[in-house]
């Protein structure tokens, strides 16, 4: 469990011993409000110790036994703030790449509108066989991880499916980094450079780059997601955070329409991804 994660548990539960021990309607012991509540004592104890996970249901009752209905929202809100949105990727990668990678079907195919940063690699949704391939045989050795590289392709390249579906839109932002980065060897990424010339001007991507020299109001961060304005997903090495509060969403989307501000497009991204072509071509 990552220490974040813990630390945001014992917040949430040290508040929920302090509403229990100013409750209005006369300070509480552990053993009254479980009494109260029908719990075994254990389970308010590790509520306050941060040894166990709320669910909504318990923060509602619990506010409600100390006479505090009102403060469920404030508590529901720390609770979604840190439950199960950090996805580690030991416990993810448990059964290999593809079930992964199936999620994220299911995810995408869900949502209308995608807006991406990336910095690092090329998208998945518009990645070659040969690139994803590469990608995951590194990912699986350096995490150790279940080899099911063949899945794990094919479930990505289902995935883009998506882009030939009516109504949907991917607006991609990459910084030019992204095409010069050897992670795969160089006829891999001359294919995967030609698959990027190819999306551009397509009905249902939006594909910008940054390029190396454009002024920058922002410093890179890791890349995200933002799926239809209520997820944000951000990925880093140990694990994948999942963001649902409107807040964080509107923060991140601030970030990409910030990254777009220093990209090119159509004819010009073309250009900056001819560049990196022709030096591959040396």
């Amino acid at each position: 469990m990552s220490t974040d994660y813990q630390r945001a548990r014992e917040e949430l539960g040290r508040r929920l011993r302090e509403l229990r021990v100013d409750s209005p309607v006369g300070g509480l012991t552990g053993t009254e409000l479980a009494q109260r509540l029908g719990w075994p004592q254990s389970k308010v104890s590790k509520l306050e110790n941060g040894r166990q996970t709320p669910t909504d249901d318990d923060l509602r009752a619990w506010t409600e036994a100390v006479g505090r209905p009102a403060v469920f929202p404030e508590l529901r809100a720390r609770l979604k703030g840190f439950e199960s949105h950090i996805r580690s990727w030991r416990r993810q990668l448990a059964a290999g790449h593809a079930p992964v990678q199936e999620t994220w079907n299911a995810i995408v195919g869900e949502s209308r509108t995608l807006h991406v940063w990336d910095n690092s690699v090329v998208n998945g949704m518009l990645q070659t066989a040969d690139y994803a391939r590469n990608l995951f045989e590194r990912s699986m050795e350096f995490r150790r991880s279940a080899r099911d590289v063949e899945g794990a392709v094919q479930a990505r390249m289902k995935r883009q499916e998506w882009l030939y579906r009516r109504g949907k839109r991917l607006n991609l932002l990459m910084h030019e980094s992204v095409l010069w980065a050897r992670v795969c060897p160089p006829d891999v990424l001359v294919a995967q450079l030609d698959r990027l010339q190819g999306v551009v001007g397509m009905n249902t991507v939006d594909l910008g780059i940054v390029p190396l020299d454009a002024e920058l109001r922002l410093s890179r961060a890791n890349g995200f997601w933002i799926l239809d304005d209520r997820l944000v997903t951000v990925e880093d090495l140990h694990a994948e955070l999942w963001l649902e509060d409107a807040e964080t969403i509107a923060l991140y989307r601030r970030a990409w329409d910030v990254f777009a501000g220093s990209a090119v497009h159509g004819a010009d991204a073309q250009r900056v991804i001819a560049r990196a072509r022709r030096e591959l071509d040396r």
